[in-house]
């Protein structure tokens, strides 16, 4: 059961044109060689594959089988070779990431399981920063990309937009701050919070604004995630600040979303890369595509493998 990869196309070309003399053309081949490997190829298969007629030549029944699993084989080899054409130019197979935690947390792993489904064999590393760190890690090279809560000016650096968000307020049923369509930041600071861990990027963010307004935020819990917060806010143990992409759909009638006035409240993300890598690397570029969809930004960040 050995099948030469040159008879395959070969018997391909001979059956879509239904003529020896055009597959030959179209192979670049004489039509003696071209008759010789159809006939080996029948040998091996042990059959008949094509009959030949006045007016050409079509295919029997065994021959339209073998059409159908060499027209997969061919292109699964054409599929390896594309796979494999980034490595061959010198291109890294593993992309590093810094994200805020709203990207983490959020829409991030949903657009890393799109870009899995097409690069399988590609590895991430992801690490939670806060946006000025991953502005700086960016551009000296540490990460390849980064997701960041801002869109600032940096003389390596280009922004592209990524998704539109805003941090809210949820706080239980009964509490006098969902009683206004907004509030301020400082106007929650007398009540208990429900916060991410220490050294999420979050939690650091609400500490950094309550220092700069002379005073600190009253954690009564601190927790692992969004949702845990959205929890212990319905159950009445104190108020929450979480991205509103992170509010689930079934715990808004349990508690309240309240939207902040403060101008850093709007936290719309942006995809930052440098515009002169370090390194060459063709899975960026895709991963930058996938999260921006954007389908000429490519050609507008200069991150072709060329």
């Amino acid at each position: 059961m050995q099948y030469d990869l040159t008879d395959l196309k070969v018997f391909l070309a001979i059956a879509e044109e239904g003529n020896l003399s055009r597959g030959a053309d179209r192979c670049h081949l004489a039509p003696s060689s071209v008759s010789l490997r159809l006939k080996g190829l029948e040998s091996a298969a042990g059959t008949a594959l094509l009959t030949r007629q006045a007016r050409g030549m079509t295919l029997t029944p065994a021959g339209q089988i073998v059409v159908e699993h060499a027209r997969r084989c061919i292109a699964q080899l054409e599929k390896m070779h594309a796979d494999l054409l980034p490595f061959a130019q010198g291109f890294t197979s593993r992309v590093t990431i810094f994200a805020n935690n709203n990207a983490v947390n959020s829409y991030l792993p949903d657009d890393l399981a799109r870009f899995f489904a097409l690069y399988p064999s590609v590895r991430v590393t992801l690490e939670e920063r806060l946006s000025h760190d991953i502005i700086a890690a960016v551009a000296a090279g540490r990460a390849d990309l980064g997701i960041v809560a801002l869109e600032t000016k940096h003389p390596e650096l280009d922004f592209f937009p990524y998704r539109e968000d805003r941090i809210v307020l949820l706080t239980p049923l009964q509490s006098e701050l969902a009683q206004h369509g907004s509030v301020s930041f400082a106007a929650c600071l007398t009540s208990p919070f429900i916060c991410l861990q220490n050294g999420a990027a979050l939690h650091t963010f609400l500490m950094n604004q309550a220092a700069s307004l002379g005073t600190q935020l009253d954690v009564r819990v601190q927790v692992s995630g969004y949702r845990a917060i959205a929890r212990l806010v319905s159950s009445g143990a104190g108020i929450g600040f979480i991205p509103r992409s992170a509010v689930e759909p079934n715990l808004r009638a349990s508690l309240n979303v309240v939207e902040l006035s403060d101008p850093w409240a709007k936290r719309d993300l942006h995809v930052c890369v440098r515009r002169q890598s370090v390194e060459k690397n063709y899975f960026r570029e895709k991963l930058v595509d996938i999260l921006c969809d954007y389908g000429e930004l490519a050609d507008a960040i200069h991150l072709s493998p060329d």
